[in-house]
């Protein structure tokens, strides 16, 4: 089903992802391993052989701009992070969604489960990792840098006057450490043409990934994923359990057991892409990234494997796509 500019597909992730686009946002919100919905795994135990491939299919479809954002509970997500780092993604932040009280209401017997009533879900960020092949090995981007640099036969000193500061690029750019930064687009410009103009001449061109020409300002761009911050927001969403119009349901049932609010993906689209950017909703549900990226001007592509909830998706979205919306430019 195709409506705008999103795509729903029902079947499989794993056997209709290689026609979508490259992403440039993938939203993970599948089994937590508590046996909560049909589908779901029995315990959190089974979940890192479960995500296996899906996460391989995510790294060899993603470039270093693709951010991964991972929906589970706590220990859920503890039993695949080990496993999704492995693949190539860098752990970026673990946010926290928290429910409030409303989300238990007394109906917890704390005597029986002996703990504290859980009112969290954890959604942790990832990006795919650049790695820069150099003879037959790969390195990291940090690593890279250094490599490359070390070629020109300049000091180290010398990447300050590059950059036309006193000790930051040194400090920053180059260090071995674990304080190393990513320099900025403009900086990496300065630091390409200053060794490509003063290093040994044997080594040309320097900081190159085809061998040919050096990497672009623009080039060194993509191999960064997106982050924007709006002022105000942090790693805890306290956001209480969705009743109310935004709670789909079939009668006085709702459609889906952990309906989450629509403002969390608007939340998390906005941070990472940029309007006609592609984002991948494997395990799509009530598709609320597919109605987030209509709203958003995103093109967007889902997958859910079960017939009845993606009918109902198919339904929201029609209803959503068709409700009419103010032009952006009539939005103060």
């Amino acid at each position: 089903m195709k409506e705008g500019n999103v795509e729903v597909v029902h079947g499989d992730f794993l056997k209709c992802y290689e026609q979508w686009d490259t992403p440039t946002a993938i939203i993970s919100d599948g089994p937590y391993g508590i046996n909560g919905f049909p589908g779901d795994l029995n315990s959190p135990e089974e979940l890192e052989e479960w995500y296996e491939p899906f996460v391989e299919a995510w790294t060899k479809a993603s470039t270093p701009q693709t951010t991964l954002w991972f929906w589970n509970t706590e220990l859920g997500w503890a039993s695949v992070h080990k496993m999704i780092v492995s693949k190539g993604w860098k752990f970026v932040n673990c946010h926290i969604w928290d429910k409030g009280v409303s989300h238990i209401a007394g109906n917890v017997n704390t005597k029986t489960i002996r703990q504290f009533p859980v009112v969290t879900e954890a959604c942790v960020q990832y990006v795919k990792r650049p790695t820069f092949e150099v003879g037959n090995k790969k390195l990291t981007m940090q690593e890279w840098l250094r490599h490359e640099w070390k070629r020109t036969g300049l000091p180290f000193s010398k990447t300050n006057e590059a950059c036309g500061v006193k000790n930051a690029a040194t400090r920053k750019y180059f260090t071995n450490s674990h304080l190393w930064y990513y320099p900025p687009s403009e900086a990496f410009e300065k630091i390409v043409t200053y060794a490509n103009t003063f290093g040994a001449k044997n080594g040309l061109p320097y900081f190159s990934i085809d061998g040919n020409s050096p990497v672009t300002k623009e080039g060194w761009e993509k191999l960064r994923s997106k982050f924007y911050c709006k002022h105000g927001i942090n790693n805890v969403w306290r956001e209480g359990q969705l009743n109310g119009k935004e709670r789909l349901k079939n009668g006085t049932k709702a459609l889906h057991y952990n309906q989450k609010p629509l403002k969390f993906f608007k939340m998390i689209i906005e941070a990472c892409t940029d309007k006609s950017d592609v984002i991948w909703e494997p395990f799509g549900g009530l598709c609320p990234t597919a109605i987030a990226a209509l709203e958003l001007e995103r093109i967007s592509f889902s997958s859910e494997i079960r017939e009845t909830v993606f009918l109902d998706a198919v339904k929201r979205i029609k209803a959503f796509h068709s409700q009419p919306r103010l032009s952006p430019l009539l939005v103060q």
